[in-house]
This record gives C-alpha cells, sequence and structure tokens, in this order.
C-alpha cells in the first residue's frame, strides 16, 4: 500500500473556510472567462448578421447616390465560395437614405440583401433597429417613408415588418434591412447589379479575433481572380472595419486576465494558510514520522496531497455552480445591461470549455506551486523536541 496516500487518508483537512474561499475562486474566475467569451461571441454574431464577417466592396463605393455598381457574378465569385474559410457569399445593395415620420427625420443606411427575412406579400418590407423605432415612435404594421437623394431624388414608402436589437444602436450608425430586389429597384438596377458582398465565415474561423489570415486569403482570391474589365474591389473583415470594438475586446481580455491572477491567488494564500494550521495541527505526527525514517520530501507529499484533494473539491463546487449559473443566464438573460455603454442589453454568457479548462489547468498549477512554500515548514521539525514535548 503506498504510505502516502494510506497516511494523508487518516489526516483530515477541516478547512471548510479554506473550502468555501476555493470555490468562490473558480466560481469568479469561470464566469469571468464565460462573459468575456461571452460578448464577442455575442457582438460578432450580431454584427456579422448585418454587416458580414468580411465585406467586399468596389473601391469607388459611393452609398450616398448609389450610382456605383458591380456585376452580381463577378469572375472571382466561383473560387471565393469554394475558399475553405467561405460558408456563403451573398450579394447586396446598400444605400444612405433619410426617414421621415411627421416631423422628425433621420439619416440612416439601407441594406437590401438575399439572406434578409421579410415577407414577399408586401411590396417594401423593412426591418428597422429598436433605436429608431424609439426616435420616430413607430412600431411593426406602420408605414415609413424614405428618401434617397442623387441625381433626382427617389421616394418610396415602406412597411416595418420587423424591429431588432442592433449592437451598434448610436443615432448615426442605424441600418434599415430590406430585400434585394427592393434597393435593386431603389437604384434603378436590374437583377444582375449589386454594390457589394458580404461573406458568411464557417463557424471554427467566425470566433477568431483578427480574421487576420481568412482577411487575408479572401483579398488575395479578389485580387487573383478578378477580372481586368471589372471594378477594384476591396474586402474588409470586422475587426478591420470597426477596430474599436475589437480593441474593446482586448481590452476586456485583459480585466478578466488580472482577475484571473487576482483569483488564483487568493484561492493559494487560503490553501496556504489551510495547510499551515494542519502542519501545526499534526506537529507530532510529522516527528513520529520523521523520526520512523521518513524523508522531508515523503512528509511533505503527504499533507500536499491532503490539501490538494481540498483544492480539487473547491474547484469542482466553483466550476460547477459557474456553469448553473451560465445555463441560467443564458436562457433567462435575468442580468440586464446598458447596451449604451456595454452595446448589449443583458450579460452575454459563452461557455468556452477550452478557455475554462485552461483557466482550471493553470490556477491549479499556481496553488499547487504555491503549496511548496509552507512544505518548508518541515524541514524545521525536530521530532526529539516535539516527541519530547508529547
Amino acid at each position: 500500500m503506498n504510505a502516502v496516500r494510506f497516511i494523508s487518508g487518516k489526516i483530515r483537512f477541516k478547512g471548510y473556510l479554506t473550502l468555501i474561499c476555493v470555490a468562490v475562486s473558480y466560481l469568479v474566475m469561470i464566469i469571468a472567462v464565460a462573459v468575456s467569451s461571452g460578448f464577442r461571441t455575442e457582438i460578432r454574431k450580431s454584427l456579422g448578421e448585418i454587416y458580414g464577417d468580411v465585406r467586399i466592396t468596389p473601391m469607388e463605393e459611393d452609398l450616398a447616390t448609389g450610382v456605383v455598381s458591380v456585376p452580381r457574378h463577378p469572375a472571382f465569385l466561383e473560387e471565393l465560395q469554394q475558399l475553405y474559410c467561405v460558408e456563403s457569399v451573398n450579394p447586396c445593395v446598400s444605400r444612405a437614405g433619410i426617414v421621415k415620420q411627421g416631423d422628425l427625420v433621420h439619416g440612416v443606411l439601407f441594406k437590401g440583401a438575399e439572406d434578409i427575412s421579410l415577407p414577399d406579400s408586401i411590396a417594401f418590407p423593412l426591418a428597422i433597429p429598436s433605436r429608431l423605432s424609439q426616435m420616430l415612435e413607430i412600431s411593426q404594421g406602420d408605414q415609413l417613408t424614405a428618401y434617397f437623394v442623387g441625381e433626382k431624388t427617389v421616394v418610396r414608402k415602406f412597411t416595418v415588418c420587423r424591429i431588432y436589437d442592433a449592437v451598434l444602436s448610436s443615432d448615426n450608425q442605424m441600418v434599415c434591412m430590406t430585400s434585394l430586389p427592393v434597393m435593386q429597384r431603389v437604384n434603378s438596377w436590374d437583377s444582375e447589379q449589386v454594390s457589394a458582398f458580404e461573406l458568411r465565415l464557417k463557424k471554427e474561423f467566425r470566433n477568431s479575433d483578427d480574421d487576420s489570415l481568412c482577411g487575408m486569403d479572401i483579398a488575395s482570391t479578389v485580387y487573383t481572380f478578378s477580372s481586368e474589365d471589372e471594378p477594384t474591389f476591396i474586402s474588409r473583415t470586422l475587426a478591420q472595419s470597426y477596430p474599436t470594438i475589437f480593441s474593446w475586446f482586448s481590452f476586456l481580455d485583459l480585466n478578466v486576465l488580472v482577475l484571473l491572477v487576482l483569483m488564483t491567488i487568493v484561492a493559494g494564500f487560503n490553501v496556504i494558510s489551510g495547510l499551515l494550521i494542519l502542519l501545526f495541527e499534526n506537529i507530532s505526527t510529522i516527528g513520529l514520522l520523521k523520526s520512523m525514517g521518513m524523508q522531508d520530501r515523503g512528509i511533505a507529499a503527504v499533507f500536499m496531497r491532503s490539501a490538494g484533494l481540498l483544492t480539487l473539491r473547491g474547484m469542482a463546487i466553483g466550476n460547477a455552480l459557474a456553469l448553473a449559473f451560465c445555463l441560467l443566464q443564458d436562457s433567462t438573460h435575468l442580468l440586464k445591461l446598458n447596451p449604451a455603454n456595454y452595446f448589449l442589453s443583458f450579460v452575454p454568457v459563452h461557455i468556452d470549455w477550452s478557455g475554462i479548462l485552461f483557466a482550471d489547468a493553470i490556477s491549479l498549477i499556481v496553488i499547487l506551486l504555491l503549496m511548496l512554500i509552507p512544505s518548508l515548514f518541515i524541514a524545521k521539525v525536530d521530532p526529539a523536541s516535539t516527541i519530547r514535548v508529547d
């Protein structure tokens, strides 16, 4: 029988406060990782649905007048659809417009695309952001007049069919969405004319922070297979289009990292305190084991194993509570946020298993290393004096 396992099984680590502290530390760490991943996932998902993960536009794009068009089936389209990271390529037509409701007037961006789900029975269906709905005091089913200024002003009356929550809800970044044929008619274009292409990346590439590799491969494909008689195209990933948001992601990750370090230190020093108490309570046992010929390393292993098992129990409890919270928050959106400050109206959570396992493993290793500090106390114990005192 393994002596270390046998002896550590007889020594009970009654550090319930230590157990609670370790569990709370892991609870905070896992929730922090889940919330950070949730912000990244939800914001990228929302931006991708509205703007595409990668957007390909002509270099001379003119959103104000909508006079620049490109062919719907460019020479590079087939190669782009077969690229390893591309899930779909959606042609779209975007144009700036002015909406008017009563005495209220506001500038917005209109976008028509194939993948926008709106009723076919309505001539000019429209999906608008909730912020615009509040500003103009309109709801689903209401009419909305839009003006498109160019060589001649085009006026269209849309029917609001859907109101959606936009991640970018500032007054100068509102996007109203409709079908592709509607915007082609607004620009007096035929079915083979569009203004840009929005790419959806495959899931494994969609959640990458900078998309640099996919972006370079897409740009290279467009450049290589473009025809000479077609306009010059440029491509932008979400990270390139919205650098401020992705810089905020980096700042959020830094905060999470600091929190992980602090919680690991808190858990580690609580375990050290508990281990020191355990050593003082069993000082006579240490002296007895030394007198029987057991080396300091073996004695340290006895107490570290006991403390390590308590740490693992605390980690398991903290992880279980954190995952339960994440499932509850994901299904109910119980905790709310101010979207003006945090882009979202609720605290997003995403269970990133790789991030959780990495945080667990690193913090556990650090705590185990910190436990070596109180084990130095064992070398100072004199078996003769401890046995004589007893």
